[in-house]
């Protein structure tokens, strides 16, 4: 993508998510612990750790990450939300924010983190493997990226889209690109081995946000069918040591 329709496109990711969507707001919700929870298993997180986060908006996976102890900084294309993220940091901790897109990402990042994750930002970026590219740099070698995102072959996103005042189709159209076979093109072409895919879940919030609602889902994740629509997938890949 050349710089002028990037330019344009990251303008308007901002000013989409700048506007308010009642789903970036953080909360300690079973729902988004579930998320957090697959996410370090998934990318090796423990700890001590210092990982960044990208797409990290107000901070509802980032403060979840650093109430679990992870050295976690976070970096998103508006200054204005990541201005909310350190106002909601807990008392006595200072969470580091980056203003900018990760395709851009300063030198001084490169070989930094011991991971670099996202949560349902992948399918927002203007540049899939220039982003990816970049997100493999800052890492050890040794350490991980890795992005949990919708499943587009999950018809409820489509429902949710359309009934959700806030979120447009325009905003969310990438969504199609988080294939598999895309991905696993995409993070090679990154210089990073791709890891296998999990996909997970299967109820909305309401739902899972209920102790049985949880126990339901842990159970239903497991029949092998209805694996192909599960809603949330985890791409990531390991760097070389």
């Amino acid at each position: 993508m050349d710089p002028d329709r990037a330019l344009v496109h990251n303008d308007y990711q901002r000013e989409y998510f700048e506007r308010g969507q009642r789903t970036l707001e953080p909360s300690g919700s079973v729902y988004l612990r579930r998320h957090v929870d697959r996410m370090m298993d998934y990318a090796g997180v423990a700890a001590g750790d210092r990982v960044l986060e990208i797409g990290c908006g107000l901070g509802r996976y980032t403060l979840l990450l650093a109430e679990r102890g992870v050295a976690v900084e976070g970096m998103d294309l508006s200054a204005a939300l990541l201005d909310r993220l350190r106002e909601s940091a807990p008392p006595g901790r200072t969470i580091p924010t980056h203003a900018g897109d990760i395709a851009d990402a300063p030198p001084d990042l490169e070989e930094q983190f011991d991971a670099v994750i996202g949560f349902f930002v992948l399918h927002h970026v203007h540049d899939l493997d220039a982003c990816l590219a970049r997100a493999a740099r800052l890492v050890r070698p040794g350490g991980r990226i890795a992005f949990l995102e919708p499943n587009p072959f999950n018809p409820l996103y489509y429902v949710q889209i359309a009934l959700t005042p806030e979120m447009r189709w325009a905003g969310e159209r990438g969504m199609l690109r988080m294939r598999p076979e895309l991905m696993r093109e995409a993070l090679a072409s990154a210089g990073v081995q791709p890891m296998p895919v999990v996909r997970f879940g299967y109820f909305p919030p309401f739902v899972t946000n209920r102790r049985l609602g949880a126990r339901l889902e842990d159970g239903l994740e497991k029949v092998p069918m209805w694996s192909f629509a599960h809603p949330f997938q985890l791409f990531g890949a390991e760097r070389a040591s």
